[in-house]
């Protein structure tokens, strides 16, 4: 984890957290944001139900998802008007375009679970264009 995440500037967490344990360890890398997901109890002082910021130009909303039920990044584009949407809630790692618009789901950092390899994304805004890459960590290892 500390190595995919290396050199960031801020780490957006898309719920599901954990507990407090992990948003103290990820802090020790770079400033944290995060959302609640439906695992996480919604009156967590230290999550927010969603996030809606500008960072270089760009506006990004992040939530976990499951506010629309089952999130697809159609959904979740015709819901918010943001440039950049991260999202967690399938743990599924994803990137899908649409026009300048980019959905991000990082996938779990977690134990392995629903057969899905743990990942992260990271994010580069440079210029007011965006792209995302996804980092699977146990080929980091």
């Amino acid at each position: 984890m500390f190595q995919a995440l290396d050199g960031v500037e801020l780490i957006l967490h898309a719920g599901d957290v954990g507990g407090r344990s992990v948003l103290d360890e990820l802090r020790v890398i770079a400033p944290i944001r995060a959302v609640f997901g439906n695992t996480d109890a919604p009156d967590d002082p230290h999550l927010a139900a969603s996030l809606d910021f500008e960072a270089a130009g760009r506006s990004i909303h992040v939530s976990h998802g499951h506010e629309v039920g089952s999130p697809t990044p159609a959904r979740l584009l015709a819901r918010y008007p943001a440039d950049i949407i991260v999202y967690g809630h399938t743990h599924k790692p994803l990137i899908e375009r649409s026009g300048s618009r980019i959905v991000i789901n990082p996938g779990a950092a977690g134990p392995r679970r629903f057969n899905l390899e743990p990942s992260v994304a990271r994010l580069t805004i440079d210029g007011g264009s965006a792209e995302a890459e996804i980092v699977f960590l146990s080929r980091r290892l």
